[in-house]
């Protein structure tokens, strides 16, 4: 195969969208003159609330000093006071665990102080004339404003300004905490907070700030963006993908997905992983980014369906990554927590089921999966024990099963289940979404890309491995369960996973002529694992023809129903192959 033309850059383009946007903050000024022109209230309010980690004090002063407010507000005078706010996020940050926590139940409110809340409040109403700019993450607690404008960030660009010190967590300035101390807070409070209190914001939005590039803000008016989201919701479309370098990263990605040679080996890909991915709108000339979790807030019904929606109150249940270690190294060994331990520990509702689907192996690629007949679990814990104080390695081969790994292979792995991705091998990671609930037992002692020690989990994952998965009931029940479905003319479906205790299931469809698929009012997650290139049509032309290139994962919403998959251009008349994933009924 030739190298793919994977798009690094897919958007959705949004009908009927016919005014012009520039970006930078004179003309996103201009734009918010004229809407508060037009509405001749006496006394205007534009509210600017913010997701955390964009940056409040730039959005306040760049206004401030082009709109030229009466009175102007930053929301974060009302906070309470950083220790007061750090007492109340502590029991959801496991003390000095690395990594782990419970999610948060905690409201945007709870962070406020009443008395600057309602001091605001009064001042406003006894305000006069004139703009009140009232700008930061709550800002809508103090006024709904007649101009409610929310100004997004993705979690991408939130992960990157903790990594360059240039954003600290809700409510408090704690910029020279560890970046991945930053992360767990948000990924546990933070963000949970804000996303309860933007999902109901969204129909009540007049515009959205998009802040990702700090050089270069946009403005776009909210049914715009709305409209876009609705858009992708009836038809396929792609998120942005993200690449992460790690250590014992391969160099797959960066030849099949045109990414720079130059740079460290990329170790991952999420190319379907709403929490972490955007999505690009087309609004006129304008490319503007969302986070992707605004669809699924948005749109839940559409894009998930009604059973998935209720099942798993709308949340996108379904995780696509690449996982590179072509001329790389072994990945860390983890286990996955049961669904009991997942509850009671880390607040969620289900676990990370996954499974290894190969897109590509070396001629030494193998995968590390379950354990080895009658080994003792005492053995195994005195030299996971001896290898996490630093005494030893841990010998991963006399206790784990290695199967060797050739391309199309597929590798089951429910929680409770060690495993490990081996070197050479390029990996379509297939799972339940919260994908941060790997117990990492044992890493070749490799630092991670800040230079420290990447953070184990010992006690985690000792409680959660299911001891009676040795060689037999994995070979059994985990590698390559390809069962035949039907065929048709010039195609044949397989079932191929996921097992019988997850909720995901998997087809692959290997096809010289048009395939027809059903979303059965649930979400569809793709990926074309062999072939250059497919179109995606509607057989009633509700959509435009979509096409997909190798490796690229997409998305079919519920709503879209019926749908055919077709080689295309280099493709036509040679096999490709794509592999689906569902939430069973």
């Amino acid at each position: 195969m030739r190298e793919s033309n994977y798009d690094k850059s897919p958007f959705v383009t949004v009908p009927g969208a016919v005014h012009e946007y520039s970006p930078g903050w004179p003309a996103i000024a201009d734009e918010l003159g004229q809407a508060i022109a037009k509405g001749r209230n006496e006394k205007p309010i534009l509210v600017v609330e913010c997701y955390p980690g964009a940056d409040e004090l730039t959005i306040l002063k760049e206004l401030e000093s082009r709109l030229c407010p009466a009175l102007t507000i930053h929301a974060a005078e009302a906070l309470l006071p950083a220790e007061k706010i750090d007492a109340l996020v502590a029991p959801f940050l496991g003390g000095d665990d690395p990594t782990f926590g419970h999610l948060s139940n905690l409201s945007l409110v709870n962070f406020f102080s009443a008395e600057p809340l309602w001091r605001f409040r009064r001042i406003i109403d006894e305000w006069k004339t004139g703009l009140i700019l009232i700008v930061g993450c709550g800002a809508s607690l103090i006024a709904w404003g007649h101009l409610l404008v929310y100004a997004d960030l993705t979690r991408r660009e939130a992960h990157l300004r903790f990594r360059r010190n240039e954003a600290a967590n809700l409510g408090v300035q704690n910029h020279a905490a560890p970046a991945g101390e930053r992360s767990k807070r948000a990924f546990f409070v933070d963000w949970r907070v804000a996303d309860r209190w933007k999902r109901p914001l969204i129909s009540r939005w007049d515009f959205v700030l998009d802040t990702n590039n700090p050089q270069e803000p946009k403005l776009a008016d909210a049914e715009d963006v709305r409209r876009g989201l609705s858009e992708a919701a009836k038809r396929p479309f792609r998120l942005v993908p993200v690449f992460d370098p790690a250590p014992g990263g391969g160099g797959w990605l960066k030849r099949i997905c045109g990414l720079d040679g130059t740079e460290i080996n990329f170790g991952s890909c999420f190319d379907c992983v709403p929490e972490e991915n955007s999505l690009v709108l087309a609004i006129g000339g304008m490319r503007f980014e969302v986070p992707a979790l605004d669809l699924v807030f948005y749109q839940p019904e559409a894009l998930l369906g009604h059973n998935v929606r209720v099942s798993f109150a709308g949340e996108f249940p379904i995780r696509f990554e690449l996982v590179d270690t072509m001329g790389g190294g072994d990945l860390s060994l983890p286990v996955h927590p049961l669904p009991d331990y997942i509850r009671r520990n880390f607040g969620l509702r289900y676990t990370q089921d996954e499974s290894y689907y190969l897109l590509a192996a070396g001629p030494d690629c193998g995968v590390y999966l379950g354990l080895r007949e009658s080994v003792d679990p005492g053995e195994i814990k005195r030299h996971l024990q001896a290898a996490h104080s630093g005494g030893t390695d841990f010998p991963v081969e006399k206790f784990v099963n290695r199967f060797p790994g050739r391309k199309h292979d597929h590798f089951l792995i429910p929680a409770g289940t060690v495993h490990l991705s081996g070197a050479n091998s390029l990996v379509l990671e297939i799972a339940a979404t919260p994908h941060l609930f790997a117990s990492r037992i044992w890493d070749e002692k490799r630092p991670g890309l800040d230079g420290r020690p990447r953070p184990l989990h010992l006690n985690h994952g000792l409680a959660n491995i299911k001891w009676e998965r040795d060689t037999r009931w994995v070979e059994q029940h985990l590698v390559n369960r390809f069962e035949p479905v039907s065929t048709g003319d010039g195609w044949r479906e397989e079932r191929t996973g996921l097992h019988e205790g997850h909720f995901i299931e998997t087809r692959r469809h290997w096809f010289r002529k048009k395939v027809h698929h059903n979303t059965h009012d649930s979400v569809n997650v793709l990926n074309l694992v062999e072939g250059e290139q497919v179109i995606v049509e509607s057989p009633a032309n509700a959509f435009a023809p979509f096409i997909v290139h190798y490796a690229e994962a997409f998305i079919v919403p519920a709503t879209v129903g019926e749908y055919t998959i077709r080689p295309h251009g280099p493709s036509a008349g040679h096999e490709c192959a794509t592999i689906k994933a569902f939430v069973r009924t």
